[in-house]
């Protein structure tokens, strides 16, 4: 081989060194970075409803948090997730609502940009002006919850904890018996006022939205979340499920979770 050759072969090898240091092999295809999921509760549940959907979320990469909802007043519990999102978070946001909790993520999105979608699980979606318990029809309030006046309450405002002899069968209905007993026990109580305030400006009129909607629900007509849905233009996902689907069919919900997310960001 000949000194002209050898030469070539020299500088074309170097050359070809020195662009795979220069360039990172993946940049035609980089990664963007996994949103934030922040699960909201609602009323008679804690944040803990949501373990078995944060470890499945943390698993695939995801930043869990699971808010605390105060429980006080719609506008209130909006006002404290909008914080919530503004101190806590920083880029891209799905923002999961269960319950009362589809509620407050609907007032409280609009707050932060960074929240690209919502999910609601077994959610009250309502569209402003429209009360939680004004959605709600039916049913004997007396049969259902026990009262408890707390100090410093608006005149005619108190607390409502559902019962514990009927919280299984209203609430908790496909968990094991012991579950729904230790959850009726730690149950998390809602004021009447916040089921009674007309929700303000909302954000499924702005932001994508999925529904995972139970089937075996006792205390959120299926009839009414699916109606809810459409309205909200949500993407439905229906589950053979009572009122805690994340608890009792957390695999669903994290798959609809984790759609929303891959969709929207």
């Amino acid at each position: 081989m000949s000194k002209l050759a050898r030469s070539v072969i020299v500088a074309v090898t170097a050359a070809g060194a020195a662009l795979a240091l220069t360039v990172p092999a993946a940049a035609g295809h980089p990664q963007r970075p996994k949103p934030t999921v922040v699960l909201v509760h609602g009323a008679w549940a804690d944040a803990s409803g949501w373990d078995k959907v944060t470890s499945r979320l943390q698993h695939d990469g995801y930043t869990v948090l699971a808010a605390p909802d105060p429980l006080r007043g719609l506008s209130g519990d909006a006002a404290y997730l909008a914080a919530f999102l503004q101190q806590r978070t920083t880029g891209p946001v799905i923002l999961v609502g269960h319950s009362y909790g589809g509620a407050v993520i609907s007032n409280a999105a609009l707050s932060d940009p960074d929240v690209t979608a919502l999910v609601y699980v077994n959610a009250f979606v309502p569209d402003q002006g429209e009360s939680v318990l004004g959605l709600q029809s039916g049913g004997d309030p007396a049969a259902l919850f026990d009262v408890v006046q707390y100090p410093g309450a608006p005149a005619g405002d108190a607390e409502l904890y559902i019962k514990t002899a009927v919280y299984p069968q209203v609430f908790a209905a496909d968990l094991p018996a012991a579950t729904a007993a230790t959850m009726a026990a730690a149950q998390r109580p809602v004021t009447l006022s916040a089921l009674l305030e007309p929700s303000g400006p909302v954000a499924w009129k702005a932001l994508p939205s999925w529904y995972v909607l139970g089937t075996a629900d006792n205390i959120l007509p299926p009839a009414l979340q699916q109606q809810m849905a459409d309205r909200a233009g949500s993407r439905v996902t229906k589950v053979k499920a009572a009122h805690l689907s994340m608890v009792s069919r957390p695999d669903v919900v994290t798959t609809v979770i984790e759609s929303a997310a891959r969709a929207t960001t």
